[in-house]
């Protein structure tokens, strides 16, 4: 009769926190002096964003001492934070467009609905937003120079890597190539882009790539903005995936081939699962510096989240309120993130556990 090895038992979570947090007059001490000067930190900021903030009012009522925090700042900005110059009679289309993204995302993310079929839809809903916002599918049209907020941070994000991905994985095959000529282009193009920040590509998108073109040719801003960013982070990613293909064994490769599989049936049915698999966090932590990353689009003039609240705040008549703004954009940015990152956890957990059974 063989022998089945089951793996060892786990403990509760509680019993893993107990442990570590009091496992020891050492641990404990340190949890109980943490614990002190969390709440030694937090009465000052709760009394400044709850028991003293200003709710409802006029920029004066906020400026009356000791006054905290002047929460009717957000109430009275906050269609500009979320969608910046967009005109405000027309500001239906950047929040339908908001709507369709976030939709998309829940269902990409339940694993149900995986198929080829969710790459043709993210497609036309990325083309439906831009007509949309542009006012081709309903008019006025409204220049890309007002766009902004929210919006730009989601689309700009989602695009760069829905479109960075398939350019990464390409560079990482070509960068275990055995062409000799397919691999140095490769490795040329990875390290140039890695080894310059984004700011240099969005200007070089601004100021070079107009130059370039032949005379009465244009590209919008947005678009070529766009577009520096997909291949900036295309060659991170890269690198992303490459980590993965060498987690995979050779002889795996080696076996598939017996087996009669092609090449690419070989990448796509046994190495790709494998490696996607095992870079899954740094995966998620590389969406997670793109969506931070929007915010440098504001040196070529396009306002993200973060740069329309700041914004926000040199308005003549709610003049300096920058705390209050940049907190609402940093309560936006860590809804956003954390999301991500617990999804990347459940994930991770769900694939490592099918792999197992």
């Amino acid at each position: 009769m063989s022998h089945i090895e089951l793996p060892p038992p786990t403990a509760p979570d509680w019993h893993r926190w107990r442990s570590g947090l009091f496992g020891g007059w050492g641990n404990s001490l340190i949890t109980l002096a943490a614990l002190g000067a969390f709440v030694w930190l937090l009465q000052p900021f709760l009394r400044w964003a709850i028991f003293d903030a200003v709710w409802t009012g006029t920029a004066g009522e906020c400026a009356v001492d000791g006054a905290g925090a002047c929460w009717a700042f957000i109430g009275a900005k906050l269609r500009f934070i979320l969608f910046a110059f967009y005109p405000p009679d027309l500001q239906w289309r950047p929040a339908l467009v908001v709507v369709v993204v976030i939709a998309l995302l829940v269902l990409s993310a339940l694993p149900r609905f995986w198929s080829f079929r969710l790459v043709p839809l993210w497609i036309a809903a990325l083309v439906f937003s831009w007509l949309l916002m542009a006012g081709t599918l309903t008019p006025p049209q409204v220049s890309t120079n007002n766009w902004g907020g929210l919006p730009i941070t989601l689309v700009v994000s989602i695009a760069g890597l829905a479109f960075a991905f398939p350019i990464a994985l390409l560079l990482a095959l070509a960068r275990q190539s055995s062409m000799g000529i397919v691999r140095t282009l490769a490795i040329a193009f990875i390290e140039t882009l890695r080894g310059v920040p984004m700011i240099a590509v969005l200007y070089v998108a601004m100021l070079i790539v107009p130059l370039a073109l032949p005379s009465g040719a244009a590209i919008d801003k947005l678009l070529r903005a766009q577009i520096g960013v997909t291949l900036f982070f295309s060659a991170y990613l890269a690198e992303v995936i490459r980590a993965g293909l060498q987690v995979v064994p050779w002889g795996q490769r080696e076996a598939a081939l017996s087996l009669g599989l092609g090449y690419i049936q070989t990448i796509r049915l046994v190495v790709l699962p494998q490696a996607l698999r095992a870079v899954i966090p740094a995966i998620v932590n590389l969406s997670i510096g793109i969506v931070l990353n929007t915010s440098l689009l504001a040196v070529i003039g396009i306002y993200d989240l973060l740069n329309a609240a700041r914004t926000s705040a040199t308005d003549p008549t709610w003049l300096g309120f920058y705390t209050e703004a940049y907190v609402f954009a940093a309560v936006v940015y860590f809804a956003i993130c954390f999301t991500g990152s617990r999804y990347s956890i459940w994930l991770e957990k769900r694939l490592n556990d099918a792999a197992r059974h």
